[in-house]
Protein backbone atom coordinates (compact mmCIF):
# COMPACT_ATOMS: atom_id res chain seq x y z
CA UNK A 1 0.00 0.00 0.00
CA UNK A 2 1.57 3.51 -1.22
CA UNK A 3 0.44 6.82 -0.29
CA UNK A 4 3.04 8.89 -2.32
CA UNK A 5 3.76 10.52 -5.44
CA UNK A 6 6.93 8.60 -6.80
CA UNK A 7 8.00 5.49 -5.66
CA UNK A 8 10.43 5.06 -2.96
CA UNK A 9 14.09 5.59 -3.95
CA UNK A 10 16.58 3.42 -2.43
CA UNK A 11 19.08 5.77 -2.65
CA UNK A 12 20.45 8.60 -0.86
CA UNK A 13 20.81 11.49 -3.67
CA UNK A 14 19.49 15.00 -2.82
CA UNK A 15 17.45 16.72 -6.05
CA UNK A 16 19.07 18.94 -7.74
CA UNK A 17 18.72 22.32 -6.31
CA UNK A 18 17.80 21.38 -3.46
CA UNK A 19 20.19 20.55 0.07
CA UNK A 20 19.64 17.26 1.67
CA UNK A 21 17.88 19.48 4.60
CA UNK A 22 15.12 20.55 2.48
CA UNK A 23 14.69 17.34 0.28
CA UNK A 24 11.30 16.05 1.10
CA UNK A 25 11.41 13.09 3.72
CA UNK A 26 8.86 10.16 4.11
CA UNK A 27 7.37 7.48 6.90
CA UNK A 28 7.36 3.77 5.82
CA UNK A 29 5.38 1.82 8.62
CA UNK A 30 6.61 -1.68 7.64
CA UNK A 31 5.45 -4.66 9.66
CA UNK A 32 8.54 -7.05 11.05
CA UNK A 33 6.41 -10.31 11.54
CA UNK A 34 6.29 -12.44 14.77
CA UNK A 35 9.97 -11.84 15.27
CA UNK A 36 12.23 -14.37 13.32
CA UNK A 37 14.40 -12.07 10.26
CA UNK A 38 13.85 -15.00 8.21
CA UNK A 39 10.37 -14.15 7.97
CA UNK A 40 10.50 -10.42 6.63
CA UNK A 41 8.88 -9.69 3.36
CA UNK A 42 11.38 -8.53 0.83
CA UNK A 43 9.92 -5.22 0.42
CA UNK A 44 10.29 -4.86 4.14
CA UNK A 45 14.14 -5.85 4.14
CA UNK A 46 14.59 -2.96 1.13
CA UNK A 47 13.17 -0.24 2.91
CA UNK A 48 14.90 -1.12 6.18
CA UNK A 49 17.78 -1.10 4.34
CA UNK A 50 16.77 2.11 2.45
CA UNK A 51 16.26 3.88 5.92
CA UNK A 52 17.65 7.07 7.28
CA UNK A 53 16.06 6.46 10.67
CA UNK A 54 14.37 3.73 12.38
CA UNK A 55 11.78 3.92 15.40
CA UNK A 56 11.09 0.64 16.55
CA UNK A 57 9.19 -1.17 18.81
CA UNK A 58 9.90 -3.33 22.38
CA UNK A 59 9.67 -6.84 20.26
CA UNK A 60 11.91 -6.02 17.09
CA UNK A 61 14.39 -8.33 16.70
CA UNK A 62 18.10 -7.44 17.20
CA UNK A 63 18.65 -9.56 13.49
CA UNK A 64 15.82 -6.98 11.88
CA UNK A 65 18.03 -3.76 12.73
CA UNK A 66 21.14 -5.43 11.72
CA UNK A 67 19.66 -5.15 7.70
CA UNK A 68 19.82 -1.20 8.95
CA UNK A 69 22.67 0.55 6.77
CA UNK A 70 25.65 1.70 9.78
CA UNK A 71 24.85 5.22 9.27
CA UNK A 72 21.35 4.67 10.28
CA UNK A 73 19.75 6.51 13.43
CA UNK A 74 17.99 3.87 15.30
CA UNK A 75 15.50 5.19 18.02
CA UNK A 76 13.50 2.66 20.64
CA UNK A 77 10.30 3.49 21.19
CA UNK A 78 8.76 0.61 23.22
CA UNK A 79 5.85 0.72 25.01
CA UNK A 80 5.17 -1.42 28.24
CA UNK A 81 2.25 -3.54 28.86
CA UNK A 82 -0.71 -1.34 29.72
CA UNK A 83 1.23 2.31 29.05
CA UNK A 84 0.68 3.93 26.08
CA UNK A 85 0.87 7.58 26.76
CA UNK A 86 3.74 7.45 24.67
CA UNK A 87 1.94 7.22 21.32
CA UNK A 88 1.40 10.65 20.91
CA UNK A 89 5.60 10.72 21.50
CA UNK A 90 6.08 8.66 18.32
CA UNK A 91 3.76 10.64 16.37
CA UNK A 92 5.44 14.13 16.98
CA UNK A 93 8.96 11.61 16.42
CA UNK A 94 7.66 10.74 13.09
CA UNK A 95 6.66 14.29 11.93
CA UNK A 96 9.96 15.95 12.98
CA UNK A 97 12.13 13.32 11.22
CA UNK A 98 10.02 13.19 8.39
CA UNK A 99 10.72 16.97 8.00
CA UNK A 100 14.10 16.90 8.27
CA UNK A 101 14.03 15.23 4.79
CA UNK A 102 14.93 11.72 6.39
CA UNK A 103 13.52 8.04 5.41
CA UNK A 104 11.86 7.52 8.89
CA UNK A 105 11.05 3.76 9.19
CA UNK A 106 8.42 2.77 11.80
CA UNK A 107 9.13 -1.03 12.66
CA UNK A 108 6.28 -2.41 14.30
CA UNK A 109 6.10 -6.14 15.16
CA UNK A 110 3.33 -8.06 13.07
CA UNK A 111 1.54 -6.38 10.33
CA UNK A 112 1.06 -2.57 10.85
CA UNK A 113 -2.81 -2.21 10.93
CA UNK A 114 -3.64 -5.31 12.84
CA UNK A 115 -3.89 -4.15 16.63
CA UNK A 116 -0.52 -1.70 15.92
CA UNK A 117 -2.13 1.39 15.93
CA UNK A 118 -0.57 1.78 12.26
CA UNK A 119 -4.20 3.33 11.53
CA UNK A 120 -3.54 6.26 13.86
CA UNK A 121 0.06 6.93 12.86
CA UNK A 122 -0.82 7.44 9.09
CA UNK A 123 -3.70 9.32 9.94
CA UNK A 124 -1.94 11.42 12.10
CA UNK A 125 1.15 11.67 9.14
CA UNK A 126 -1.66 12.49 6.63
CA UNK A 127 -3.05 14.96 9.04
CA UNK A 128 0.63 17.04 9.14
CA UNK A 129 1.32 16.33 5.20
CA UNK A 130 4.11 13.66 5.07
CA UNK A 131 4.01 11.14 2.73
CA UNK A 132 3.93 7.56 3.97
CA UNK A 133 3.73 4.31 2.59
CA UNK A 134 3.11 1.32 4.41
CA UNK A 135 4.53 -2.27 4.06
CA UNK A 136 2.29 -5.62 5.61
CA UNK A 137 3.96 -7.98 7.88
CA UNK A 138 3.14 -11.57 8.71
CA UNK A 139 0.79 -11.28 12.17
CA UNK A 140 1.50 -13.56 15.17
CA UNK A 141 -1.84 -14.40 15.04
CA UNK A 142 -1.38 -16.69 12.02
CA UNK A 143 1.82 -17.55 11.96
CA UNK A 144 1.96 -18.57 16.12
CA UNK A 145 -0.66 -21.30 15.46
CA UNK A 146 0.77 -22.08 12.64
CA UNK A 147 4.20 -22.98 14.25
CA UNK A 148 2.29 -24.85 17.03
CA UNK A 149 1.13 -27.33 14.25
CA UNK A 150 -2.29 -25.40 14.71
CA UNK A 151 -4.24 -24.48 11.41
CA UNK A 152 -6.95 -21.99 11.90
CA UNK A 153 -9.33 -22.56 9.61
CA UNK A 154 -9.68 -26.86 8.38
CA UNK A 155 -12.22 -28.58 6.22
CA UNK A 156 -13.61 -30.40 8.86
CA UNK A 157 -13.77 -28.38 12.14
CA UNK A 158 -13.21 -24.51 11.08
CA UNK A 159 -14.55 -22.10 8.01
CA UNK A 160 -14.59 -19.08 10.05
CA UNK A 161 -11.95 -17.29 12.07
CA UNK A 162 -12.58 -13.97 14.20
CA UNK A 163 -9.18 -11.85 15.65
CA UNK A 164 -9.62 -10.41 19.12
CA UNK A 165 -7.14 -7.73 21.10
CA UNK A 166 -6.85 -9.40 24.60
CA UNK A 167 -6.59 -6.24 26.11
CA UNK A 168 -10.66 -5.45 25.21
CA UNK A 169 -11.58 -8.19 28.09
CA UNK A 170 -10.34 -5.93 30.90
CA UNK A 171 -13.70 -3.85 30.16
CA UNK A 172 -12.01 -0.70 29.34
CA UNK A 173 -13.18 -0.31 25.89
CA UNK A 174 -14.81 -3.46 25.40
CA UNK A 175 -15.84 -3.48 21.99
CA UNK A 176 -16.29 -7.26 21.43
CA UNK A 177 -18.95 -8.55 20.89
CA UNK A 178 -18.27 -12.18 23.27
CA UNK A 179 -21.94 -13.12 21.46
CA UNK A 180 -20.86 -13.64 18.21
CA UNK A 181 -17.21 -14.21 19.07
CA UNK A 182 -18.28 -17.44 20.77
CA UNK A 183 -19.91 -19.10 17.84
CA UNK A 184 -17.31 -18.02 15.23
CA UNK A 185 -15.65 -21.83 14.72
CA UNK A 186 -11.67 -20.50 15.89
CA UNK A 187 -11.03 -17.43 17.46
CA UNK A 188 -7.10 -16.03 18.17
CA UNK A 189 -6.55 -13.37 20.78
CA UNK A 190 -3.61 -11.23 20.70
CA UNK A 191 -2.22 -9.22 23.83
CA UNK A 192 -3.91 -11.51 25.79
CA UNK A 193 -1.89 -13.19 28.40
CA UNK A 194 -3.01 -11.11 31.33
CA UNK A 195 -6.70 -11.56 30.80
CA UNK A 196 -6.33 -15.22 30.15
CA UNK A 197 -9.11 -15.79 33.05
CA UNK A 198 -11.30 -13.28 31.76
CA UNK A 199 -11.59 -13.91 28.42
CA UNK A 200 -12.24 -17.77 28.91
CA UNK A 201 -15.14 -16.86 31.42
CA UNK A 202 -16.90 -14.15 29.02
CA UNK A 203 -16.52 -17.04 26.04
CA UNK A 204 -18.09 -19.88 28.23
CA UNK A 205 -20.51 -17.05 29.24
CA UNK A 206 -21.31 -16.34 25.82
CA UNK A 207 -22.26 -20.17 24.79
CA UNK A 208 -19.04 -21.56 23.97
CA UNK A 209 -18.20 -24.93 25.48
CA UNK A 210 -15.94 -25.20 28.56
CA UNK A 211 -14.50 -28.44 26.96
CA UNK A 212 -13.50 -26.38 24.03
CA UNK A 213 -9.82 -26.97 23.01
CA UNK A 214 -7.43 -24.11 23.65
CA UNK A 215 -4.00 -23.12 22.87
CA UNK A 216 -1.48 -20.43 23.91
CA UNK A 217 1.78 -20.00 22.34
CA UNK A 218 4.38 -17.78 23.37
CA UNK A 219 7.61 -16.31 21.28
CA UNK A 220 6.96 -17.99 18.34
CA UNK A 221 9.26 -18.61 15.89
CA UNK A 222 11.84 -17.42 18.89
CA UNK A 223 13.98 -19.04 21.06
CA UNK A 224 11.38 -19.05 23.69
CA UNK A 225 8.84 -20.69 22.00
CA UNK A 226 6.46 -22.55 24.34
CA UNK A 227 3.14 -24.30 23.96
CA UNK A 228 0.73 -24.85 26.33
CA UNK A 229 -2.46 -26.63 25.68
CA UNK A 230 -5.87 -26.75 27.57
CA UNK A 231 -9.61 -26.31 27.75
CA UNK A 232 -11.61 -23.15 28.12
CA UNK A 233 -12.02 -24.14 31.51
CA UNK A 234 -7.88 -24.85 32.40
CA UNK A 235 -6.39 -22.59 30.17
CA UNK A 236 -5.82 -20.25 32.67
CA UNK A 237 -4.42 -22.56 34.92
CA UNK A 238 -2.12 -23.68 32.25
CA UNK A 239 -0.81 -20.47 31.38
CA UNK A 240 -0.23 -19.40 34.70
CA UNK A 241 1.09 -22.74 35.75
CA UNK A 242 3.57 -22.48 33.26
CA UNK A 243 4.25 -19.27 33.80
CA UNK A 244 3.59 -18.00 29.97
CA UNK A 245 4.81 -14.24 29.29
CA UNK A 246 3.75 -12.02 26.12
CA UNK A 247 4.27 -12.17 23.70
CA UNK A 248 1.58 -15.04 22.97
CA UNK A 249 -0.88 -15.96 21.31
CA UNK A 250 -4.12 -17.79 22.04
CA UNK A 251 -6.43 -19.82 19.63
CA UNK A 252 -9.38 -21.22 20.79
CA UNK A 253 -11.51 -24.04 18.77
CA UNK A 254 -11.33 -27.31 17.69
CA UNK A 255 -8.62 -27.01 15.12
CA UNK A 256 -6.24 -26.83 18.30
CA UNK A 257 -6.62 -30.93 18.89
CA UNK A 258 -4.94 -30.81 15.09
CA UNK A 259 -1.43 -30.05 17.00
CA UNK A 260 -1.59 -33.76 18.74
CA UNK A 261 -2.94 -35.15 15.55
CA UNK A 262 -0.06 -34.16 13.83
CA UNK A 263 2.34 -34.54 16.51
CA UNK A 264 0.84 -38.55 16.48
CA UNK A 265 1.49 -38.21 12.67
CA UNK A 266 5.08 -37.64 12.72
CA UNK A 267 5.91 -39.85 15.81
CA UNK A 268 4.37 -42.65 14.25
CA UNK A 269 6.17 -42.05 10.95
CA UNK A 270 9.37 -41.68 12.34
CA UNK A 271 8.79 -45.20 14.54
CA UNK A 272 8.09 -46.86 11.16
CA UNK A 273 11.39 -45.44 9.57
CA UNK A 274 13.40 -47.43 12.57
CA UNK A 275 11.31 -50.38 12.38
CA UNK A 276 12.11 -50.24 8.30
CA UNK A 277 15.68 -49.47 8.69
Amino acid sequence: MAFVDQPLKTDTETPPGATREHRPGKVILVGAGPGDPGLLTVRAVERIRAADVLVYDRLIHDGVLAFAKPSAEKIYMGKESGHHTRQNEIHALLVEKARQGKTVVRLKGGDPFLFGRGGEEVEYLAEHGIPFEVVPGVSSCLSAPLSAGIAVTHRESSSSVVIVTGHSADGHEDRADWQAVARIDTSVFLMGVHNIETIAQKLIAAGRSPDTPAAMIQMAYCDGERVVMGTLENIAAEVRRANIQPPATLVVGEVVRLRERLQQLVALHATQKEIGG
